[in-house]
């Protein structure tokens, strides 16, 4: 493959992305949840993992430590997440959906999953496979 093709490839993964954020956040608006896209991030996998470092959340998410600070400072601040001292290193602090975090996250999860299927409704189920696979061989390529 040329090189011009893989600047192509990235070009549409990137263009994509930003398409489907930008999608999800409009919608996020119309129904007045109060967040963006990447807080409902952080939101979904402490639904998911709750009580992790901020490393850990980093991690599952992509997220760089500067950028996750400020998105969690930020959820703080409207009461769905708290961070709490960790018992084993005073220094670090675990993250902590609190129980009205814990309520928003299962009243916007429906809506948030009829959003994000926005996106795939004219994909066949190969379509979805094929993609998943490339999509994950390219991650396991770069990691």
């Amino acid at each position: 493959m040329t090189t011009e093709k893989f600047s192509t490839y990235s070009y549409l993964l990137d263009r994509t992305n930003r398409k489907i954020k930008q999608y999800a956040q409009n919608k996020f608006k119309e129904e007045n949840f109060d967040i963006t896209v990447d807080q409902w991030l952080i939101l979904k996998n402490l639904s998911l993992h709750n009580d992790q470092n901020q490393s850990q959340l980093a991690e599952l998410t992509g997220k760089d430590h500067p950028t996750l600070t400020r998105i969690l400072d930020l959820l703080c601040k409207k009461n769905l997440v708290e961070r709490r001292a960790s018992e084993g290193d005073r220094r670090s602090f675990i993250i902590h959906l609190t129980e009205y975090g814990i309520q928003k996250q299962n009243e916007w999860a429906p809506k948030v999953s009829e959003i994000r299927t926005k996106a795939w409704e004219n994909l066949s189920e190969k379509d979805y496979e094929d993609l998943k696979r490339i999509l994950n061989t390219i991650y396991q390529t770069l990691s």
